[in-house]
């Protein structure tokens, strides 16, 4: 096992400084708000009937999911994410549609992107570049190209996540969250100090979490209405990151159907690891009972049972902690395990086959 007390050895075992990427959150936030500012962008005429966005994978879609929750009770209109080859059959010109694929080349956007487009919608485009940066160069179409990085999106929220929402402020849909933003850049100032190599294990809780993971298989537990795309968001990158299998699902949906689970065998229940995500402020009293009561009876079911508290101020702050703190944890675990996070060998094997 690697030591999560030695920076030196932590550093040298991510040799894609993906914690260093994760670390500069705040610089990355801010140049994305900088960079979808440049874009030009003027009111809608008229109302969209739905927003679908086009993305796939753990930045893109993750980002998407994100902003759902984010803005469930003040966009009044529906927010759809398309991850597959086709686009839903209710899209026509009403409908205002995301575009992203940092890559520029993700076959299952390109090939949404081309229906869309024959629909006659309102579209704008996110990418570092490839095909889809050619396309909406060709058909007249937005397009925010934003830093390439090392090709890993999940580790670019900043320039995907934020730019949604200066565009949406530019539309017209909402109203501006510069505000917003620029206290999330501020938390994580702060946050990445808390979070970071050299915080011994004793005061930095990502490291004592990835710790008591080890040997287990991780399950998120999120809730409606803010924390079912951070539980997702987190169960990604657990796959990504830490080369792990998890599991997510979302209170108080999983009290009707997953919770008879909890009574499978003991040897299976005590492979499971729950880290449950609470938010004093957000979460009503009914969920608050609800998570209450999920802890003590899994407490001693369970491999373990962690809970990961939100904070800062205000909606985004708060959602974005424990976004922070479970990026944090998913890349001190496989470092733990001397696994390095940032390769994902069997999606490179994936594309390899697909192009065959």
């Amino acid at each position: 096992m690697i030591d999560l007390n030695n920076a030196d050895e932590i550093r040298r075992v991510d040799t894609l400084d993906s914690i260093a990427a994760t670390e500069n959150y705040d610089a990355q936030f801010l140049e994305g708000l900088d960079l979808a500012n440049t874009v030009r962008l003027e009111k809608a005429r008229g109302a969209f009937d739905e927003l679908l966005i086009i993305a796939t994978g753990g930045g893109s879609s993750a980002s998407a999911a994100l902003l759902r929750s984010y803005l469930i009770d003040e966009m009044d209109i529906p927010v759809i994410i398309s991850q597959g080859y086709n686009i839903p059959a209710f899209v026509d010109e009403d409908t205002l549609v995301f575009a992203i694929s940092h890559s520029g080349n993700t076959e299952e956007v390109l090939s949404a992107y081309r229906q869309a487009r024959q629909k006659g919608v309102s579209m704008y485009a996110i990418t570092s570049g490839g095909k889809l940066e050619q396309l909406c160069g060709e058909d007249g179409v937005p397009c925010l190209i934003v830093p390439q990085d090392i090709g890993h999106p999940r580790r670019d929220l900043g320039y995907i996540f934020v730019p949604m929402l200066v565009f949406l402020s530019k539309l017209g849909v909402i109203r501006d969250k510069t505000g917003e933003i620029k206290a999330l850049i501020s938390m994580f100032s702060t946050l990445k100090d808390r979070y970071g190599p050299e915080t011994p294990i004793s005061d930095n809780i990502a490291k004592q979490a990835a710790i008591n993971l080890y040997g287990h298989i991780p399950i998120i537990y999120g809730s409606l209405d803010f924390y079912d795309s951070v539980a997702w968001r987190i169960k990604n990158q657990f796959g990504e990151n830490s080369k792990l299998m998890a599991f997510y699902n979302i209170i108080p949906n999983l009290h009707h159907d997953e919770a008879v689970g909890w009574d499978m065998p003991p040897e299976l229940m005590n492979k499971l690891y729950l880290l449950m995500l609470r938010d004093d402020q957000l979460d009503s009293d009914r969920i608050r009972k609800r998570k209450d009561i999920t802890h003590e009876i899994l407490r001693d079911r369970m491999g373990g049972v962690m809970e990961l508290n939100a904070e800062g101020e205000g909606r985004l702050c708060r959602m974005f902690s424990l976004v922070y703190v479970g990026d944090f944890i998913t890349l001190y675990a496989p470092i733990y395990r001397g696994v390095d996070p940032t390769p994902v060998d069997v999606i490179n094997l994936f594309k390899e086959r697909m192009m065959e």
